[in-house]
């Protein structure tokens, strides 16, 4: 499922948006869902995180380029495709990593290009997070923030780098095929994120925030070797 946005304070622009992505979704078999704001106010008071916002560059207080920036803030990972009618704004909306700027009125050759490479960036970018259940609910946790993976009894608890820990019910074998070649199990009980490994010692992993988890001794030569293949992988 694709959560999309649209905020732009003209309600006939955000009909078009609304129109152009249900014609171009229904070739594809993605299920999506669409939420309009009529203003970067009411976005920003939303709790919903977004997969794809369209943003209006000329609104109230805050505009577009306010509304993106404060999405920034927050740590925001959507993206951000403007649609405005400034074609000389291009260059000020690229701090604010932006996906894509869409004039009006909208293209519909463009616009399915820039869909295109949406749809694509997000496949790419669902291999690199998790998805956890939880009861009812799920989380998706980007691989980049774990630390490290610990299971207990019937549990597995995903140690994060903002010192957050989630707990869920799997098995740490599964857990390993759904992870990518970053993870290493130094120990039948801890799968560890190499990217915030910084040494070796005493039998335990150094975690570059400090803590240390244990390493099995007969796994202590393949997490060196699994360390020297991260860094080279990482420099290509």
């Amino acid at each position: 499922m694709i959560k999309f946005a649209i905020c732009d304070d003209e309600p006939q622009m955000a009909r078009e948006i609304v129109d152009q992505l249900a014609s171009y979704m229904m070739e594809t078999d993605v299920g999506y869902s669409v939420a309009c704001f009529p203003s970067g106010y009411a976005l920003l008071k939303s709790s919903d995180e977004f997969d794809v916002i369209f943003l209006d560059i000329q609104m109230e207080r805050p505009d577009g380029m306010e509304t993106a920036a404060l999405l920034r803030q927050r740590e925001s990972r959507s993206l951000l495709i403007f649609v405005t009618v400034l074609k000389d704004r291009v260059f000020d909306v690229f701090p604010l990593e932006a996906f894509d700027y869409l004039l009006k009125p909208l293209d519909r050759d463009r616009f399915r290009r820039t869909m295109d490479r949406a749809l694509r960036w997000l496949e790419r970018d669902a291999a690199k997070n998790l998805v956890i259940q939880r009861g009812s609910d799920c989380q998706v946790v980007p691989l980049s923030d774990i630390l490290y993976c610990e299971v207990l009894g019937r549990k597995i608890f995903i140690h994060k780098k903002d010192g957050i820990v989630l707990d869920y019910y799997d098995r740490l074998e599964d857990l390993e095929q759904r992870v990518d070649s970053r993870f290493f199990k130094c120990h039948r009980s801890y799968l560890v994120n190499l990217d915030h490994v910084g040494g070796c010692q005493d039998g335990q992993v150094l975690l570059s925030q400090g803590e240390r988890i244990p390493v099995s001794r007969l796994r202590e030569r393949e997490l060196t070797q699994a360390l020297l293949r991260h860094m080279k992988e990482r420099c290509i």
